[in-house]
């Protein structure tokens, strides 16, 4: 029986504050992406979904004469660790398993190049999951992240998505 429910995280207020600024519909979007691509990858399922939500927890704008400036955020993002360190934070303060939030950590931490060491680097299950999710929902010009649905949708969707996890077979969440 999963502590942790996407529910859990979707409504605490770090959460609300840090994924919303990256992208509420972009969260979960990927987390229904790592989802589905859980079992192709033989990776729990309700920590993929829970990494895919979390993945852009610790991003931030980069802007310049008050324009987004890309340029600036390829040179010096560092969005996946800050977003590891939150994610595991809000993860354990919830009272997630340790070791599920060192994993979703993980995940969160390189599910993109930028956060990568130079040379080749093999990434977990896991963390190919969530780094796959997350190329399935981008759009051109980053707007992945600036798509918006309302708050009740985004609650709905939440609540289906934990309903999916909660119906699969338990060996398939360990």
């Amino acid at each position: 029986m999963r502590t942790v429910t996407m529910k859990k995280i979707y409504q605490h207020p770090i959460t609300q504050k840090y994924v919303r600024r990256s992208g509420m519909a972009h969260a979960i979007s990927v987390a229904y992406h790592a989802f589905h691509l859980a079992g192709a990858y033989n990776v729990n399922s309700d920590w993929a979904a829970k990494a895919g939500f979390l993945h852009d927890i610790g991003h931030y704008q980069w802007y310049k004469d008050g324009e987004w400036d890309y340029q600036l955020y390829r040179a010096y993002d560092i969005h996946p660790i800050k977003g590891a360190e939150r994610a595991h934070k809000l993860l354990v303060r919830l009272g997630e398993d340790k070791q599920a939030a060192k994993e979703i950590a993980h995940a969160v931490l390189f599910h993109t190049e930028s956060a990568l060491p130079e040379g080749e680097f093999e990434l977990k299950a896991l963390q190919k999951v969530i780094h796959l999710a997350d190329e399935k929902d981008k759009q051109p010009g980053d707007s992945h992240h600036y798509r918006n649905i309302d708050r009740k949708k985004e609650l709905a969707l939440i609540e289906a998505l934990d309903r999916k996890i909660d119906r699969l077979p338990e060996k398939l969440n360990t």
